[in-house]
């Protein structure tokens, strides 16, 4: 049997891979592919020998910062960074989540200063029964992971 690409490949750029599907929609919004002038091809519902589906985003001739990588893996922490160059695959990272996140997480809590005024939001990350949560510096509230809300 013949195998086929199911997503045509790229000369250079980024794949985020192994991304679960329902978080595809997600990903793509924080990485703010609306704001791309180069192609972006994005998959879904694809066939995974480890997780049964998944999904997938390739784009030409960008590579995310350390900040989306961090915002990737707060959405989908089993999803894979692919650096390609010259069609080849040069870097293959897991997405990790930092001990801090900075910047781009709105709190939850609707009293929190940073939700009045200009304070840039600071989280330390926590991690209970299996969800992943964000503990505001300043009001000590915790937002968890169905809450996250990118800004």
């Amino acid at each position: 049997m013949k195998e086929e690409l199911t997503v045509k490949a790229i000369e250079n750029g980024t794949v985020i891979d192994h991304i679960q599907a329902d978080k595809l929609y997600k990903i793509l919004s924080i990485i703010g592919i609306e704001n791309f002038d180069t192609p972006v091809f994005f998959g879904n519902n694809l066939p995974s020998k480890k997780y049964g589906t998944k999904a997938i985003i390739k784009i030409a001739d960008r590579y995310p910062s350390d900040d989306d990588a961090n915002k990737i893996a707060l959405i989908d922490p089993k999803a894979v960074i692919n650096i390609i160059k010259d069609f080849k695959v040069v870097d293959k990272r897991k997405v990790e989540l930092p001990e801090k996140i900075e910047k781009f997480v709105k709190c939850f809590n609707p009293k929190c200063i940073t939700n009045h005024e200009k304070v840039a939001t600071k989280f330390t990350v926590v991690k209970k029964d299996g969800k992943i949560g964000l503990k505001c510096r300043y009001c000590e509230k915790i937002t968890w992971e169905d809450n996250i809300e990118i800004i």
